[in-house]
C-alpha cells in the first residue's frame, strides 16, 4: 500500500528501511523521501516504524527455554 502518495513510498519500503536500521521519521524521510512534501503521511509512517521496532524487539522466551534445555 502507498503510504506517501507524493513520493510513491510504500509500506514495504518503510519496513525495509526499518529492517536496515532506520529508527526515526526524520531518518526515514532522508532515506525514502516519505513526508518531505505535504507531510500528511508522517503519522502512518511513524506507526509503521514503531510497529517494526516492536516486532524486532519482541522478546522470545521460548528461545531461552530451548537453549536452557
Amino acid at each position: 500500500m502507498y503510504v506517501c502518495i507524493c513520493n510513491g513510498v510504500t509500506d514495504h519500503q518503510i519496513r525495509e528501511a526499518a529492517a536496515s536500521g532506520c529508527t526515526s521519521v526524520s531518518e526515514l524521510t532522508m532515506r525514502t523521501g516519505c513526508g518531505s512534501n505535504c507531510g500528511s503521511c508522517l503519522d502512518m509512517a511513524a506507526g509503521l516504524l514503531e510497529q517494526a521496532r516492536m516486532t524486532r524487539d519482541l522478546p522470545l522466551p521460548v528461545l531461552g527455554l530451548a537453549v536452557a534445555a
